[in-house]
């Protein structure tokens, strides 16, 4: 008999990928779209449109689709939880009342599907295709210059994730200019690079005890043309820990904006 998967589905491309990679599993895949998902439609068996003020519904649709197991893929803006915190139901409220951190948040919907005998699964095991390997992804590797700021920036950002603050710091000339809160990476590039102008270095990290039930670190386009718009130079990541969406165009749009993007171990 088919297992039913619950696909938690958040915005972007990542949830119709985990789709069908579950389907090819032998997951049956009911996804429950949050937010704009292209390809989830084609991809999943059944959709239901969800959204965070009426948690109630999607209890009783994973209830009556018998889902055994679930998955959250796709970006979970933390802003539309604050802004429509007034409006959830009681059910989210339950969810929300240890607060709206992320552990707290993960703690309670673990608890609330573990009762209903629904189990949370590790998102790798639907995205490993699109996990980085150690590599220079680019035609230019980071320079000495630039790799002096990514073992610094990897060493604080470490510390930034283990605390639960942020997975990205931007530094330049020997100085952090900005480091990550829940504003997200994209606009911590931006607000690094305006205040560092053209040269900056970014790194994104991931805390040694970085659940992969509710997020695996990723980036793609949109991180490329935030830092091509203030001139930031290059981009690191821990090696088997970050997604690169969309590869090969995303090494291309680097490598035009002559940024060097690597994937490292052990932070360098």
């Amino acid at each position: 008999m088919e297992r039913s998967l619950g696909l938690m589905a958040g915005a972007g491309t990542l949830p119709g990928r985990a789709a069908e990679e579950a389907r090819r599993h032998g997951w049956r895949v009911v996804a429950f779209a949050f937010e704009e998902a292209p390809g989830l439609a084609e991809s999943a068996d059944h959709v239901i449109p969800s959204a965070i003020t009426d948690i109630q519904a999607v209890i009783a649709g994973l209830a009556a689709q018998r889902v055994e197991a679930a998955v959250f893929v796709g970006k979970f803006w933390k802003s539309s939880a604050f802004s429509q915190y007034e409006q959830t139901d009681a059910a989210g409220r339950h969810l929300a009342r240890g607060g709206l951190s992320d552990a707290a948040l993960a703690q309670m919907v673990v608890a609330t599907l573990a009762g209903m005998g629904i189990d949370v699964l590790d998102q790798r095991e639907f995205l490993a295709p699109w996990l980085l390997p150690a590599a220079t992804l680019t035609a230019r590797a980071p320079s000495p210059e630039e790799w002096s700021e990514i073992r610094e920036g990897f060493r604080l950002a470490g510390r930034l994730a283990d605390d639960g603050i942020g997975q990205t710091v931007v530094r330049a000339r020997g100085v952090t200019v900005a480091v990550e809160a829940a504003e997200g990476t994209d606009e911590t590039i931006r607000r690094g690079g305006r205040l560092a102008g053209p040269g900056a270095v970014v790194v994104k990290t991931v805390s040694a005890s970085h659940d992969y039930r509710f997020d695996v670190p990723t980036i793609g386009a949109a991180t490329i043309e935030a830092m091509g718009e203030c001139g930031a130079t290059a981009l690191a990541v821990p090696a088997g820990r970050v997604l690169l969406v969309d590869r090969e165009p995303v090494v291309q749009l680097a490598d035009r904006s002559g940024i060097a993007l690597v994937s490292a171990d052990d932070g360098g």
